[in-house]
Order: structure tokens, then sequence, then C-alpha cells
């Protein structure tokens, strides 16, 4: 679901650098600030990393599972 953020300021070049920005970079403005306020709380650095995830091989995610495999044994005397 969207929701909508209103912005109020009085700096006529804040606009003017974020319309060249944006044009600069291909997005409309809202995608720029968007970007920009994610940026800020740390969201988009989570994505990067979430990224990575989706993006490994077969050989990659074998491996990864491997290395956890010893982890995931239950030691029968814990449980005891």
């Amino acid at each position: 679901m969207s929701r909508q953020i209103t912005i109020r300021h009085d700096s006529p070049e804040l606009a003017k650098r974020l319309k060249a920005r944006a044009h600069r970079d291909g997005k409309s403005v809202n995608t720029l600030i968007v970007e920009v306020l994610e940026r800020a709380v740390g969201l988009s650095q989570r994505a990067e990393r979430l990224k990575r995830y989706v993006t490994w091989s077969e050989d990659e995610l074998d491996a990864f599972n491997e290395a956890l495999r010893s982890q995931r044994t239950i030691d029968e005397d814990l449980w005891r």
C-alpha cells in the first residue's frame, strides 16, 4: 500500500538541485527523494544485502548450506 508524505520547504536552491539530480539520473524527483530517504534510514543498505541472496548460483547456495550443516545437527546429550 502506498502512503503519501508531504514535505514542506522554502528553498528554491534545494528544489533546483533535486530537479537537476533527478534529471541527470533519469528519475523523477519523487523517486530520487524516496531513494535519499531510504538511504538515510538504512533501508537501501538492507535491500542491497538481500539482493545477494537472490543472485547466488546453485554452487554458492550449496556451499552456504554445507557450511551450516554442522550447525543444524541436534546434540542428543543437550536435549536430555
